[in-house]
């Protein structure tokens, strides 16, 4: 068995931690001996409304003994991320983990959809992801050290019916953490990214009563603190829900090589089967690696 993980003399934040999965990471951080910023909006499901979310969830971190404090900033004002993070630093004097857990839903097939509900989820998953992490990313390359989570969704990596917003935004986050991975790199910042199943509000009338009931938070919470953990891989992407927990790849063939008349929309839909076979199909590491790969077929049929 590993090692105790502790979190101790860190500070981290989490976004969305006012209930459900962001509650449960920010418990297990706090008992872990991280201090903890709970930022919650306190919206409803659908972004609207407010609440004390925050300031609940900081409170029961305190009752057990732990450090925290509340923030009820909103992740897709930037102005209102770095206010976050300089009271943070203030009072703890830096940090070390950012856990992206913020969200809302506001489900409808494409064609019913108000674009402004469009907006409004993208807003809050992606650009809310990409302000929170602006916002600690200077801290993190200061210390050479940095821990950032983005939480995506089998939304984003498979499609759902009835969230073309809420999966164009999931697949987002996975692009934004694949860069900041390369860009963090040299900087010690690790960047990883959980596709979580979880028994919350956002998934109430979702799921079955027994799968709601199944897949209850704390059950993601292992994987997600392992992926923040001073040993976390970077680049990782995880799915995890009800105890069971996946490797998630990116993958591309060797392709096909079309030249001369096959290089054509008939040559094309010839080699259709051929291109989309998945023989030799091997995990894509960099965005440049499809043009490397085709450079390398030409360069071979010069030869």
């Amino acid at each position: 068995m590993q090692d105790t993980i502790s979190f101790a003399g860190q500070v981290a934040i989490v976004t969305g931690a006012g209930h459900g999965l962001g509650r449960a990471y920010a418990l297990e951080l706090a008992r872990r001996g991280a201090k903890v910023v709970v930022n919650d909006l306190g919206t409803t499901r659908d972004g609207s409304g407010h609440s004390d979310a925050a300031l609940a969830v900081a409170a029961e971190i305190q009752s057990l003994g732990g450090e925290a404090m509340a923030d009820g900033g909103d992740v897709s004002d930037f102005a209102q991320m770095e206010a976050m993070v300089a009271r943070a630093r203030e009072a703890w004097g830096g940090i070390h983990i950012l856990i992206n857990n913020a969200g809302i839903l506001r489900d409808r097939t494409f064609a019913k959809m108000d674009m402004a509900d469009f907006e409004l989820v993208v807003r809050v998953h992606l650009l809310g992801s990409a302000c929170a992490t602006k916002a600690v990313w200077e801290t993190m390359r200061e210390q050479n050290y940095g821990r950032v989570l983005m939480t995506t969704s089998s939304s984003g990596l498979g499609g759902n019916f009835g969230q073309a917003n809420y999966g164009a935004a999931k697949a987002g986050v996975l692009g934004l953490a694949r860069t900041l991975r390369m860009e963090g790199a040299k900087y010690g910042i690790r960047v990883n990214s959980l596709a979580p199943t979880a028994g919350t509000r956002m998934t109430a009338d979702i799921f079955p009563d027994e799968a709601y009931a199944a897949f209850e938070p704390e059950a993601v919470v292992p994987a997600a603190l392992y992926l923040v953990s001073q040993d976390a891989p970077t680049d990782a992407i995880v799915a995890a829900g009800g105890g069971v927990c996946q490797g998630v790849f990116i993958t591309m063939n060797d392709g096909v090589l079309l030249e001369g008349e096959a290089l054509s929309v008939e040559g094309f839909a010839t080699a259709w089967d051929r291109v989309r076979n998945r023989a030799g199909d091997r995990v894509l590491e960099t965005g440049m690696e499809q043009a490397h790969h085709a450079l390398s077929l030409l360069l071979k049929s010069n030869d």
